[in-house]
């Protein structure tokens, strides 16, 4: 899953930029793009950008065989 592509979608659909959804969330914007890079988030993390976003984070596990969302 690419986090980094969907945040990106987000910000496009909520048109914000990068510097901003970095003030919003208390870092820089050069930790947010390395973060971004290396599409590396703790969940926390995306619960924080997700709030700065407007928006609701959920995360789902997808059988493989069936395509159904497990719950």
């Amino acid at each position: 899953m690419d986090i980094a592509k969907n945040i990106k979608i987000c910000l496009l659909q909520k048109n914000i930029q990068m510097k901003d959804l970095a003030e919003r969330t208390n870092q820089t914007q050069q930790n947010l793009t390395n973060k971004m890079r290396s599409n590396n988030f703790r969940v926390s993390e995306l619960e924080e950008l997700a709030a700065a976003l407007n928006a609701r984070l959920q995360i789902s596990f997808i059988d493989k065989d069936t395509g159904e969302a497990l719950f």
